[in-house]
């Protein structure tokens, strides 16, 4: 049995991270941490874990302590000072903030404004969508994960089957994502008031300046043979979870649209988590609610040779705490979708 503990385990992702770990066969969770309500129970916090699990928020240390592998999920800046300390316990970390996400220092002081304090944590780290990264987790020697984000996690799983197979121009790639309210996180501020949200769907971030930016064309340079730019915009809308990404590119030359879906489908004919749909089909949220699945539907514009994808997956899932148990399976070494085989709620 795997022992693994929560450093951050109030706020949305943490409490997700919870809920799946405790149906997880291979794992117990022995320990949680919180600031803010330290020595308070987790289900005093949040009311769904009453009568399961009385666990009490404690320290980071006696979470490190008691852990194989820690799952942290706090704000950016705050998870490299964190992993040196767990890695002098010679105990795992899979980091799902930003700290470790950008491989290039200058990078992350740009979007971030934070210089890397711990320069040699980052080369015993890697970055790692398993659909794309299992094979050098398995094959290499990692001790910390960094989870992707959720607007990249739904762009890349979109586009990369296009780029892989040389069909994008990729000077015009455009992407609209809409994502569900709870990826802001638990604190509040003005935007995600209920009657800021409710009946309403903004852009924010335009103008390239979303922090996820930076982390999508490296993902998508990976496998690119140019240095690819993207025009990216992400929307609020009033829901509370879930992502819809729609990936705009000119095709390199004429495919059909069943040719393109045929590439699809064999990209991912292996894949347990990502669903290729059929033509015809549209991705929808709601589709992959509570779930660590990606659908993906694919679409073109004939009269101007333009192809659209999208890509849909729950935020708080596959955008974060479900992402981060696959990737901790593979770490050491069990089943990739052991404690995640749950599928979308119907409504």
């Amino acid at each position: 049995m795997i022992k693994v503990g929560i450093i951050g385990a109030t706020g949305y992702v943490g409490a997700e991270l919870l809920r799946l770990l405790l149906n997880h066969e291979a794992v117990s969770v022995e320990a949680i941490s919180s600031v803010t309500f330290k020595d308070e129970l987790i289900s005093s916090v949040y009311k769904n874990f009453s009568g399961i699990v009385d666990l009490i928020c404690e320290d980071e240390d006696s979470v490190i302590s008691k852990s194989d592998v820690i799952f942290g999920a706090l704000p950016h800046g705050l998870s490299e000072r964190l992993a040196s300390k767990i890695l002098k316990y010679r105990k795992k970390f899979i980091d799902i903030g930003a700290d470790f996400r950008l491989k290039n220092e200058e990078s992350y002081i740009k979007w971030y404004n934070k210089r890397f304090d711990y320069k040699p944590l980052h080369e015993k780290s890697i970055y790692s969508i398993p659909e794309f990264h299992r094979n050098k987790i398995i094959e290499g020697n990692y001790e910390i994960i960094a989870n992707p984000g959720c607007y990249p996690t739904s762009i890349a799983l979109g586009l990369i089957p296009a780029i892989k197979s040389n069909l994008v121009n990729e000077q015009s790639i455009i992407i609209d994502s809409k994502s569900g309210v709870t990826g802001s996180g638990r604190k509040l501020s003005l935007g995600n008031h209920f009657v800021e949200c409710n009946e309403s769907l903004n852009a924010y971030s335009l103008g390239g300046v979303h922090r996820h930016t930076p982390e999508i064309e490296q993902i998508i340079n990976e496998f690119s043979d140019t240095n690819v730019k993207i025009t990216f915009t992400p929307h609020l809308v009033p829901l509370n979870r879930g992502i819809l990404s729609t990936i705009y590119f000119d095709l390199k030359g004429e495919y059909s649209l069943e040719s393109i879906h045929k590439i699809y489908s064999k990209f991912y004919e292996n894949e347990y988590f990502v669903k290729v749909l059929p033509l015809g089909s549209n991705a929808k949220i709601k589709d992959v609610k509570n779930s660590n699945y990606c659908n993906i539907s694919i679409h073109k514009d004939n009269r101007c040779n333009r192809c659209i994808i999208c890509s849909v997956i729950d935020n708080m899932v596959k955008g974060a705490a479900g992402q981060a148990i696959q990737n901790m399976n593979l770490l050491m070494g069990i089943e990739e979708n052991k404690g995640l085989k749950s599928i979308a709620t119907a409504f």
